[in-house]
Parts: structure tokens; sequence; C-alpha cells
């Protein structure tokens, strides 16, 4: 089952990471959480455990992706936030009711209202998102170098100059384009 659908790429910070569920949004798009099942095992391998989603939980998951993209790159950009995406992402952190628990090695949990409860778990996500956009967290948010992704990415790299949504992506698919346009351009001599 694995083999049928996209691999997840997972990065450190869950708002941006849960864009990063449709890819390549201006190249050829590769939707990560086509069905409610790859949504649920998205939220768990984020630790956001839940039992089951219906369709229309997943509807409101890609519009809360969408919304919290387009505020994200209005952000990177400086640019005004879209005053619909802010409306999905607040009215999607007040639904939720999920907690903050510590764990005895000193990590943050998510305890959800109910194990089914798909809500919670996108109340976390809109709350991480408000976090980021916010400027609550040290980093800055940056779009993705790559012409076909443009992704939103929240970086944390010392300098802040980071260029790639996700180096072992985009960032070799970029070295890897410029090293062959190079080689056409000054082919090595045969031997």
């Amino acid at each position: 089952m694995r083999g049928e659908f996209p691999d997840f790429r997972l990065g450190s910070v869950l708002a941006t990471s849960f864009t990063g569920t449709l890819s390549e949004r201006h190249g050829e798009a590769v939707e990560r959480i086509p069905t409610p099942r790859r949504l649920v095992d998205w939220l768990g391998v984020n630790g956001l455990n839940v039992d089951s989603c219906t369709t229309a939980q997943l509807d409101v998951a890609r519009q809360l992706r969408e919304s919290i993209h387009a505020a994200a790159t209005a952000a990177a950009l400086q640019d005004p936030l879209p005053a619909s995406a802010v409306r999905i992402i607040n009215d999607c952190s007040a639904r939720g009711r999920a907690s903050a628990i510590l764990t005895p090695e000193g990590e943050r949990r998510w305890r959800l209202g109910s194990a089914s409860c798909v809500e919670d778990a996108l109340g976390v996500i809109a709350a991480d998102a408000i976090g980021i956009i916010a400027g609550e967290r040290d980093g800055k948010l940056a779009l993705c170098a790559s012409p076909t992704c443009r992704a939103a990415f929240f970086d944390t790299s010392r300098s802040r100059t980071r260029r790639w949504c996700d180096m072992n992506t985009c960032g070799n698919r970029q070295k890897k384009a410029r090293f062959m346009a190079k080689q056409r351009d000054h082919p090595t001599p045969a031997e």
C-alpha cells in the first residue's frame, strides 16, 4: 500500500510540513493526502493520532492547508494576508480542543479531545501556523527557490538564507539541473 501514494515530505515545522502535502504547486502538482486514510497517516506521523477521517474532514483539511499556504506566502513576501485565509485558519484554531502535554522525556505532545477528532488535530496545525505567521517563533518564512515548487517554508537556519523548502528534493533537483546545463555548455573532451 505504501508505494501506492507518494511519500510524505516531513519537516520540523508542523504548519509548513502540512502545506507540503501538496507539492510542486507550479509544476505537476503532487497530492500527498489524496484520501482520508492518507490524512490519518500524515497526522499520525506528526504525533496527532486520530482513528478515522471522513471525506468532509479531508476537504476541511485541504482548505486549511491552502489557507496556510496563502497566508505564509503573503507573509514571506511581506504582502497583506488574505482575509479568507486568515478566517479559515482562525476558525480551525478555535474549533480545536487539543491540549499540550509534557512527556516524561521532556517533550511536548498533543492530547486530542477524542481519538477520532480530526478537528482537534487541524486546530493544532492552525495554531502552529498562527505562531509562525505572527512571528512568534525564531525563524523566517521564505519561499522555495524552485520555480515549480515555490512552497512556503520556515527557515530556522542560523543565517536565515536557506533557498529550498527541502534540500533532498528541490535543492538537489536544482543542483542537478545546473550541473547538467554546465555539462551541455562545456562538454568534457573525449579521452
